[in-house]
Formats: C-alpha cells, structure tokens, sequence
C-alpha cells in the first residue's frame, strides 16, 4: 500500500509539474456556458470587423496610403492575439478545458507578449504619421513611402521578437510547484513568474524592464508627438484648418487611450493588488486582451468618413 501510495504521489507531482491550470471567473464555473455567449460574440465582431477593414485596405486602391497602411497593420496585429487567446478562454468557458502543457503555456505567452509589443511599436508609428500629416504636410509623401513603411513594420515585429524571445525561455528554466494554478484563461507572464519555485528576480527585472520600455517610453514618445502636434495646430490662423487637423487626430487618441489604460492598470494591479482585487484583476485582463481589438475597427470605421462609407457599400451589395 505505502509502495502504491508513493508511487501515486510520484505521478500526481510529475503530472502537476507538467502542466498549467487555468482559471475561469471564480465562484462562476456553473454558469461558464452562459459567460462563453459574450465571449463568443466578441470573438466573431472582433474577428469580422478587423478582417473587412484588411479586406477593403487591401482590395481598394485609394486606401493605399500611409495612415490606412498602418491600421492594416494593427488590424493584423489584433487579429493575431485573438487567434493566440481563443483556444484558451472559450475552451474553458465551453469545455472545461483547464489544462495546458508548460511548452503550450509558453508558446502563447510569447505571443501575446509579441503582438502586445507590435502594437504598441504600431501606434506609434501611426503618432508619427499624424505629426508628419500635420507639422510637415510638404514633406508627407517623400517621407512616409512604401518602402519605408514596410521596413518600419519589419523593424517593429523584429524588435519584437528580440525583446520577448528571452521571456519564455528564461521561464523555462525554472522549476515550478505546488498546484501551478493560473488567475487568467491564459498564459500572462506575471502570473507564471508567482508559480516558480526558483529565484525570479532577474526576470522580475526583466519583466520591469520591457513595461518600461513599452509602456514607458513608447507612451512617452506618442505623447510628446502629440505636444508637438498640438503647438503646430495652435499656431495656425484658421479655426477651420485647426478643427480639421485636430479632428484627424481622435481616432489614433481614443485607441491609444484604450491601449494603455487597460495595460497600465493590469500592470499596477498585478504588482499591488490583493485577494480582493482578484475578480477585477481577471476582468481586467479580458478587457486589456480582448476590448482593443473589437473597438479599434469601430473608432476609426466611425471617424474616418471614406472607410465608414466603403464598409456600407460593401456590406450593401
């Protein structure tokens, strides 16, 4: 019996030290399907919207300028986390499907890391693109070409790459134990780092490094693209030009606004909260995953009159 009991003990350890545990919304697990329709709707509207926003940019000629070139790219950027988060969260919400290996757990935390930073690096090439349209319009074309621009994107997934690679592999080389259950419906970098077992304070530095980076200094770039903006539409004489330029500007705000808002305070929140900020720390998370990409379709369709009027005539045919 003590042979079969240690030998049980032995299997269980290596079985839990192979695997990661999901979480659902806690206390909620009997209502999991009825969560899922949400979730499912947001997929499918998240998944529509940025796929016919590539379609029309790619199809129609006059959308092959910069500015529309650049939301093709954040649209590709939100179509891939979608694609990285859903079998995770609708297999929990749908199948109870909590389990994931750590090379799974790893494979997705790269990405989601990965398509977090290009995103980030895209909008603000899209400030860029704003303050070159509104400081230096003479210059516009000459600057911003084709060529440029795909070699932007390059660097952008590149760098990306660079910078996140180090993540999971570092992450590997722990040793992890006890019951190695996640707080989230998939793998968020912070949350492995609690389950090791190993000195983690590298990649905890680590960890501080690239919110600083990304969070830090990219924020710190849009904004100052913005003061210069904002100093360049003061000065001009009429209020019309001025309302104009200022106007072509709100798109890119509301979805940066969206962007950082929702990674800040995850951020803070995984750094400094409690148990009793549990609950909003997982629906934040969802918000910080899943709400960029389903609202930045809408902003811009809803802002920009020539995308808003192509996506009826296309819809209407």
């Amino acid at each position: 019996v003590s042979v079969q009991y240690i030998m049980s003990a032995v299997n269980d350890t290596k079985f839990n030290s192979a695997v990661f545990l999901l979480t659902g919304i806690p206390g909620q697990e009997d209502i999991h399907l009825w969560i899922s329709i949400p979730f499912c709707l947001i997929y499918v509207i998240s998944i529509i919207g940025n796929s016919v926003i590539l379609f029309i940019i790619k199809t129609d000629p006059t959308f092959h300028e910069p500015m529309y070139i650049f939301l093709s790219m954040l649209a590709v950027t939100d179509l891939g986390l979608l694609i990285a988060t859903m079998p995770t969260i609708l297999g929990i919400y749908l199948f109870n499907s909590r389990e994931i290996s750590f090379n799974a757990c790893f494979t997705q935390l790269f990405f989601i890391q990965l398509l977090q930073c290009v995103e980030s690096s895209i909008l603000l090439l899209m400030a860029f693109d704003r303050f070159i349209t509104i400081c230096n319009p003479l210059r516009y074309a000459s600057i911003l070409t084709l060529l440029r621009i795909v070699k932007m994107g390059l660097v952008c997934v590149l760098r990306g790459i660079t910078i996140i690679f180090p993540l999971p592999l570092l992450l590997k080389r722990f040793q992890y134990c006890g019951d190695n259950v996640l707080s989230h419906s998939y793998c968020a970098h912070q949350e492995v780092m609690k389950l090791a077992c190993s000195d983690n304070k590298f990649n905890n530095l680590y960890g501080l490094y690239l919110s600083f980076l990304i969070m830090g200094l990219y924020s710190l770039l849009i904004f100052l693209s913005y003061v210069m903006i904002l100093k360049t539409v003061l000065s001009v004489v009429s209020q019309t030009k001025c309302l104009w330029a200022l106007n072509t500007c709100v798109s890119h705000l509301c979805v940066v606004l969206l962007f950082y808002t929702s990674e800040i305070g995850l951020s803070v929140i995984h750094r400094f909260g409690n148990s009793s900020t549990h609950v909003l720390q997982i629906l934040l998370g969802y918000v910080y995953l899943l709400v960029p990409p389903l609202m930045n379709p809408v902003v811009y369709s809803m802002k920009s009159k020539q995308l808003r009027l192509r996506i009826i005539r296309l819809f209407i045919k």
